[in-house]
């Protein structure tokens, strides 16, 4: 009797411990966007993609609560004197989430595979200056031929072709971020599968299930495992800002990363703290295909961009959300000065406009002899809103405008793959503060982000001479000469800065806002 009455409470004990950690468990549901396209680091190239990508992988380096670069997988580095060779020293404890211990080789094999022209990787560009990186990228070296040498299993030697200030800022990117060599070998393309992926970050990836969730737990071999507080991180497409917004207000979503700005005052009003706007590092633009026919004449490109009402769209449309945009860099950016600003930048839009009529009669159009453009837009109400407006402002000029709107995927895959189109939304958030993560995009040779097929051998010249100026203020000037190239060419019209918005729940802690608006999951935490 004794026996059965210490059995039984030994199972009431147990069962009261299986209850107590169940009800213990964190789940943080994160909106965030849409679906990826890819969860392959070497083939990624979107911000929403890095978000999931920074939680389950851990680069050499990381990223703080601040959006500020901390170490990650290297414990400490080195910069030679001439700045070109930097030698990193691994920590002893970060480990796969299958166990293995993670060596400088594994970031070797990663390094030589984003180059490999194989892979296909359309961010490949952002690691141009390692050593022969271009190269190999090219096809003209071999993998081997790159810069970087894992010295022994915790030291890795990464060698540059000139001085790069920004690069370990260009180590935190998402293509910075280890694939595990043996998986890959033994998987292929299958290695980002649920069932098949192994991460080195704060989490790994359990479930992916189209137009619903992605879901990740808690890595236990993650070398801070024990402060990271979220046990379960489910990634909740949200294309549709409004519903998210709902959903939010609901409790289903604990943050996320965009709001529907038609909505602005009443988020204000009613979410209070809880809806965050900040400072972002961003441009938000229209693309234009040079290869148009009308849009090859660059009048007709300047008439449009002149037309174009920015201060309405910032203020009316995006609720100040947003800022007037009259350059491609955003003003504040580091190593650099002001940026080209748009000549009729203080120009009333009375006369912008009637200078713009001027221009695109000079080209042949007007009222008898419309220009016909296609606009493409991502689905977001906040998108059509501005495609709506801008073809009102081009109305006067004589340009006819019809839409086309898509899903975020389709739309970035149409850009990429360069099917025709006229003139399509799309924006740039700067994966580190510096010009050159602005200006490289139109490069003739970016086949992943020239979305306009930009192609001035001038332009091309200017940007790598920058590359090979060691002076950050000569730099800054070689830039600058650039971005007017930009401004006079126009591949992109520019139409607001960034600002961030996010809904964060009150019971969220650790979500701080910041320039870059990158916020790892391994600092959230949640009471609820």
């Amino acid at each position: 009797m004794i026996k059965s009455m210490r059995v039984t409470a030994l199972a009431a004990a147990l069962m009261a411990a299986t209850s107590l950690t169940a009800v213990a468990e964190v789940v943080y549901n994160r909106g965030n966007t849409a679906d990826p396209e890819t969860l392959d680091q070497h083939k990624t190239s979107t911000i929403y993609e890095a978000h999931i990508l920074r939680d389950l992988y851990e680069g050499l380096v990381s990223y703080s609560a601040e959006g500020k670069i901390i170490p990650g997988v290297a414990a400490d580095w080195t910069i030679s004197e001439d700045g070109t060779v930097y030698t990193f020293t691994l920590r002893d404890d970060a480990r796969w989430s299958n166990g293995d211990p993670v060596v400088a080789g594994d970031f070797e094999y990663s390094l030589h595979r984003i180059m490999t022209p194989e892979t296909g990787a359309k961010y490949a560009t952002v690691l141009y200056p390692i050593k022969n990186a271009e190269k190999v990228n090219k096809g003209e070296l071999k993998p081997e031929d790159l810069g970087v040498k894992a010295i022994n299993d915790r030291t890795l030697e990464i060698t540059l072709e000139q001085p790069t200030p920004f690069f370990i800022d260009l180590l935190g990117h998402q293509t910075g971020l280890p694939v595990h060599p043996a998986t890959v070998e033994a998987k292929g393309t299958d290695f980002i599968k649920p069932e098949n992926i192994v991460t080195n970050g704060a989490f790994t990836l359990t479930e992916f299930i189209p137009n619903a969730h992605i879901k990740a737990v808690k890595n236990p071999h993650f070398h801070d495992a024990d402060n990271v507080k979220i046990d379960t991180i489910l990634y909740h497409p949200t294309e549709d800002r409004g519903a998210a917004m709902r959903r939010f207000q609901a409790g289903e979503l604990h943050t996320n990363n965009d709001a529907p700005t038609e909505q602005v005052d009443f988020m204000r009003e009613n979410l209070g703290d809880q809806f965050r706007v900040a400072p972002y590092l961003g441009t938000y633009y229209y693309a234009l295909n040079h290869e148009d026919e009308g849009l090859s004449n660059p009048d007709v490109r300047q008439a449009l961009s002149m037309s174009i009402d920015r201060e309405f769209l910032a203020d009316e449309i995006w609720g100040s959300t947003m800022v007037a945009g009259y350059s491609f860099v955003p003003p504040g950016i580091g190593n650099y000065g002001d940026p080209a600003f748009a000549d009729y930048k203080d120009m009333s839009q009375i006369d912008r406009e009637d200078k713009a009529i001027e221009l695109l009669e000079g080209a042949g159009y007007g009222p008898d002899n419309p220009l016909k453009l296609t606009i493409n837009y991502n689905t977001s109400e906040n998108h059509k809103n501005t495609a709506v407006a801008i073809a009102d402002m081009w109305a006067p000029l004589g340009v006819e405008v019809s839409m086309i709107n898509t899903d975020t995927k389709t739309h970035y895959a149409m850009l990429r793959d360069r099917q025709d189109f006229d003139v399509a939304r799309a924006g740039w958030i700067g994966d580190y503060s510096d010009p050159q993560n602005f200006l490289f995009m139109v490069e003739s040779d970016n086949d992943g982000f020239n979305y306009a097929r930009y192609n001035n051998p001038d332009y091309d010249a200017l940007m790598d001479k920058a590359a090979a100026t060691i002076d950050l203020e000569e730099r800054a000037d070689v830039l600058k000469q650039a971005e007017e190239l930009f401004m006079r060419d126009l591949p992109f019209i520019p139409l607001m800065y960034y600002g961030s918005m996010n809904l964060v729940s009150d019971k969220v802690g650790g979500f701080e806002d910041n320039l870059l608006n990158i916020h790892p999951s391994r600092w959230i935490s949640i009471s609820e």
